[in-house]
């Protein structure tokens, strides 16, 4: 026992119509998450990285009722990107001041507690480059206070 099923022509008209469109538009969608992602965003050299930085402090008291303390840099390892724009924004939290060098790029300042410096520069050569507190170097000063900017 068979069965005829006879579809009108302009209902087959819709459905093909239909068809066609739900193909197009999953070639579109899949064309559009293929595209490089270079293709819509600005190009890599034109955007400056920003990041913030923060000193901090560690106390502590020994056995003997020493007080020990210890400062950083937090995050204590900054990865940049060679010939882009850097700002560092460092703000001072613990310590009164803690005059600074990045050593091998040639730069130095100061942060003040409850203040903010700015430091801009563009890394030209990939390495790492420490930056060291000059006030907290040893560990009779809480130190070494050393952090890292890791140009890739």
């Amino acid at each position: 026992m068979s069965k005829v099923v006879f579809i009108e022509r302009r209902k087959m008209q819709l459905y093909a119509f239909l068809a066609v469109a739900v193909i197009l538009a999953g070639a579109y969608v899949g064309w559009q998450q293929s595209k490089p992602a270079a293709a819509t965003a600005p190009a890599a050299s034109d955007q400056k990285q920003v990041f913030q930085l923060v000193t901090g402090e560690f106390k502590a008291t020994s056995d003997n009722g020493k007080e020990l303390e210890s400062y950083r840099w937090d995050p204590g390892t900054v990865v940049v990107k060679k010939n882009q724009p850097v700002e560092l924004r460092i703000t001072g939290i613990n310590g009164q001041s803690h005059p600074f060098v990045i050593e091998g790029l040639n730069i130095s300042g100061e942060v003040h507690k409850g203040k903010t410096t700015t430091i801009r520069f563009t890394p030209t050569a990939a390495g790492i480059y420490p930056i060291v507190c000059q006030t907290h170097d040893v560990p009779q000063n809480g130190g070494p206070m050393v952090g890292y900017i890791v140009v890739q």
